[in-house]
């Protein structure tokens, strides 16, 4: 395969020998449920690393229940599901799993959620005992916390979960587990004990050639045209897919206790949204709170972004964040959130101790309406491109791989 020599020749120039992923290429099966990047950072990741991993010579399948509509991308495997059931789906997505890998041969398993075996495993939601243990910590109050403690408990499918991991990583052959942040990694040795050979920790990395700041410069423009929202506004950006548990409603109400009326907050995600326009609605925000629904493409929302909030109650290591940081976008996250673990607090945004504190994330909102201080911010956000840079990430994934093959310590 020329396309193989090629890269293997370039490798040598920058890598020793002594890192053997470099020349011999590998057969590797990424597993994740869904496979379509509108659903979610995970699974966009998933497509993404199976799109730059072959770019390096290695041969890739995404092995998943769905992907995006239209026709299967390269390297699909798919096992369809058809119970009536989320949990019943799962199962029988192991069980198609598990076929699979006996009929067909891999030098790494690679798994985004828990499955009955493989040689990385790497949980985008955090841990799954976590979830159950402490899972209920998210929602803000004694009362919605004990109605959520119960319902993890009750939740077959979060406690298949659960058990399906314990099983995993308990068992004689445990997978290397893939850390998203120290965050994650806290989570993790709070519920399992592992062997060091066993534990990892990979930061997100971003396509700094797709998040370019430089590379459509009209996007911004274009998209404040097509809000109607002028050139003096400042614009909050926030993009999730789970609006109560990244904070859209603190985001909303820290919104209304800014005065400056230049403030906008865009928010992008697929949720239904009808609570939270009452709530802008209530609070006389109505024409300060835009709503543009789901998105494939969030460059052109980075483009035209101010400062990016995420007053997330828990998030393992946010890839928006992480983007937006790329993109030169100063970030007001929360220490709930392991992308946060890249920026220095008053340097490339804010970091809050409390993601239910309005009053703190409208005072960390107004810091960045001066336009001197959101300048500063904004350069040293694009000084930390090189750090969040895709070669590095997938450098450090391919070495991890090497630490897989290998058996834990006896």
């Amino acid at each position: 395969m020329p396309f193989v020599k090629h890269y293997a020749r370039d490798w040598g120039k920058l890598y020793p020998r002594s890192h053997p992923h470099n020349f011999d290429p590998l057969r590797i099966a990424l597993v994740i449920l869904h496979a379509d990047p509108a659903r979610g950072g995970a699974e966009r990741y998933t497509v993404d690393l199976a799109a730059a991993l072959r770019r390096r010579g290695h041969e890739v399948r995404i092995i998943s229940s769905s992907f995006a509509p239209g026709p299967l991308p390269q390297g699909a495997v798919h096992l369809s599901v058809a119970r009536a059931t989320r949990l019943g789906r799962y199962m029988q997505f192991l069980d198609r799993v598990d076929a699979h890998l006996l009929a067909h041969s891999y030098d790494i398993v690679h798994a985004m959620l828990p499955v009955r075996q493989c040689n990385v495993y790497h949980p985008h939601a955090g841990i799954a005992a976590d979830a159950i243990r402490s899972g209920h910590l998210k929602y803000e109050g004694p009362v919605m916390q004990v109605i959520s403690q119960y319902a993890n408990r009750m939740n077959l499918r979060r406690r298949r979960f659960a058990s399906i991991e314990n099983s995993l990583l308990t068992g004689p052959r445990p997978p290397v587990v893939l850390c998203l942040s120290e965050y994650v990694k806290r989570g993790l040795t709070g519920q399992y004990i592992l062997d060091p050979s066993r534990l990892a920790t990979l930061f997100n990395a971003t396509d700094l050639e797709r998040f370019d700041p430089a590379a459509r410069p009209q996007a911004g423009e274009e998209t404040r045209m097509r809000y109607q929202i002028a050139a003096d506004r400042v614009i909050a950006l926030m993009i999730a897919q789970d609006f109560r548990r990244k904070g859209l409603a603190e985001a909303i109400a820290a919104v209304a206790r800014t005065t400056d009326d230049r403030l906008v907050l865009l928010v992008v995600g697929k949720q239904d949204a009808t609570y939270y326009r009452k709530l802008a609605a209530k609070l006389g925000m109505s024409e300060r709170i835009i709503f543009a629904g789901k998105t494939i493409d969030p460059y052109a929302f980075y483009r035209a972004a101010d400062v990016f909030i995420l007053p997330t109650r828990h998030d393992p290591c946010s890839l928006v964040v992480l983007e937006a940081l790329a993109m030169g976008v100063p970030v007001i996250s929360t220490q709930f959130n392991g992308a946060c673990e890249i920026m220095e607090q008053g340097r490339h945004g804010y970091v809050l101790p409390d993601p239910t504190d309005v009053t703190a994330l409208s005072e960390a909102l107004s810091k960045v309406l001066d336009d001197e201080t959101r300048r500063r911010m904004q350069n040293e956000c694009l000084a930390l491109r090189p750090r969040l840079a895709y070669d590095r990430h997938l450098d450090e994934l391919l070495r991890i791989y090497e630490q897989a093959r290998r058996p834990a310590s006896p």
